[in-house]
């Protein structure tokens, strides 16, 4: 029996995989996390990637939306929430080009570098939540 599935994994899987990594962070960061809007997509809008100056939209795997919290100030008026948004096509592109990775765990990785962004994290940071090389 062939265990191979009909068709790629869609946009709901790919959020499930993200919530399940969210919930996953350490106590210290979950909240925070929380407070940010996941939203999953194919591709990355036009206007995005005219804006990154980014030519082919299997480039971009995941983008921070938002000011990080260690910018922000109770003087900045929101333009709108913290959005975390992850792109199902090219991060599909990067497992199976890769080969050597799980989908949750590239998932994971995508989301916790966004993250980043947000916790305004350095690499040491990175690597205390999400060692997803080893």
């Amino acid at each position: 029996m062939d265990d191979t599935p009909d068709t790629a994994p869609d946009l709901a899987l790919i959020e499930s995989l993200a919530e399940a990594a969210r919930a996953a962070l350490p106590a210290p960061f979950r909240d925070g996390a929380m407070q940010v809007l996941l939203r999953v997509e194919d591709f990355a809008p036009d206007h995005i990637l005219r804006d990154m100056q980014i030519d082919d939209p299997f480039e971009l795997t995941g983008l921070y939306d938002g000011i990080p919290l260690t910018q922000k100030s109770v003087l900045d008026q929101p333009t709108g929430p913290d959005t975390i948004w992850l792109f199902r096509r090219p991060i599909l592109d990067e497992w199976a080009a890769r080969g050597d990775i799980g989908l949750a765990d590239l998932v994971t990785h995508v989301l916790v570098h966004e993250m980043a962004h947000h916790f305004g994290w350095d690499d040491d940071d990175i690597a205390s939540v999400d060692r997803w090389w080893e």
